[in-house]
């Protein structure tokens, strides 16, 4: 059932894109049909005289026409440059040697088990 729903849907999304690419091609066809059905106009122009007696609408704005297919993804990249920081490493050595005053010759702490023999 998974694979005839995965199945469908690849079918339908593949009908969907031909569809955009023949409406555009058959909406072209329309345009042409517009400017041959057209009905001709001969325009009689006096010297001197400015006459304004209709409009031509031609249009050229048109979403179908201008409709195409781009990528989703943008294009640029962005890159991140890392930058090692230089820390001055200043280390001092000064050995001061500690002397005990208290020491009474054994230290009960550190010693180990008793040894059996």
């Amino acid at each position: 059932m998974n694979k005839k729903k995965f199945v469908l849907i690849n079918l339908f999304m593949s009908v969907m894109v031909l569809f955009a690419m023949l409406f555009q091609t058959i909406h072209s066809y329309e345009h042409i049909y517009a400017q041959i059905h057209e009905n001709h106009c001969d325009h009689k122009y006096t010297p001197g005289q400015k006459q304004i007696t209709h409009i031509h609408n031609v249009e050229n704005n048109c979403s179908i026409c201008h409709f195409e297919f781009s990528t989703f993804v943008s294009n640029t990249f962005y890159t991140y440059t890392f930058h090692k920081a230089n820390v001055p490493d200043v280390q001092e050595f000064i050995y001061s040697p500690k002397t005990t005053v208290f020491f009474k010759g054994s230290l009960f702490a550190l010693r180990g088990p008793p040894a059996l023999a």
